[in-house]
């Protein structure tokens, strides 16, 4: 029996990560939140925070599921939450919540990213359990997220190596307008070069028969 329980002791913390059900049989109180540690993207796009959220509570009736989202630091304000709603000023109309209902994942989108949007973000989840009423937890570690200048070089780059670019996507969809000049240039030129030799010959034989008829 010793080796057993000490068997136990020793696996303890691999089955506290395998799943959270067994985490509920030792601790029904547990509750986490797991987000990345860190995502960046570019000025102008937009960035998707995940999120998985675990609880061992029996929901209310109806309970319905709510998420927050806060900057800065833990206790950071809030610049976004599901239960009011609420978005703050510095996010209007930039920031949507993608969570299926029935779901413990979803993400938190934040669109036309700007550079002061470079920040620390952390997730709140608010349930309403049967029995112990509400319950609120927030993720412990945030999301840095990191502001880069790329869109520049993405947005830009085709336009400007188009141009140089000879292969056959470069040329599908303009190739009238983008061969009609080479095409059509050298058959003008060959054509009034033609027209030109013709009229020198036959003013030549007008001038010659004019010359015998003296």
């Amino acid at each position: 029996m010793g080796l057993s329980l000490l068997l136990c002791l020793l696996l303890l913390p691999t089955c506290l990560q395998a799943d959270s059900s067994e985490e509920c049989n030792l601790n029904p109180d547990y509750r986490q939140i797991d987000q990345p540690k860190h995502l960046s993207a570019p000025i102008g796009g937009s960035v998707h925070i995940n999120f998985s959220f675990y609880y061992c509570w029996e929901l209310a009736k109806n309970s319905r599921v709510s998420v927050a989202l806060r900057r800065t630091q833990f206790h950071g304000e809030f610049i976004y939450n599901s239960t009011w709603p609420f978005i703050h000023k510095d996010y209007k109309n930039r920031i949507s919540l993608n969570l299926p209902k029935g779901q413990k994942s979803g993400s938190l989108k934040i669109s036309n990213l700007r550079k002061e949007d470079e920040n620390m973000y952390f997730c709140r989840v608010q349930v309403e359990t049967r029995e112990d009423g509400k319950k609120v937890w927030q993720a412990r570690q945030g999301t840095k997220l990191t502001i880069t200048h790329a869109a520049m070089t993405t947005t830009e780059g085709p336009t400007s190596t188009a141009p140089t670019t000879t292969g056959p996507s470069a040329l599908e969809g303009n190739g009238s307008s983008a061969s009609s000049p080479l095409s059509v240039g050298p058959v003008v030129v060959a054509a009034l070069a033609g027209a030109l030799i013709k009229i020198a010959i036959l003013g030549l034989i007008l001038y010659l028969r004019w010359k015998r008829s003296k």
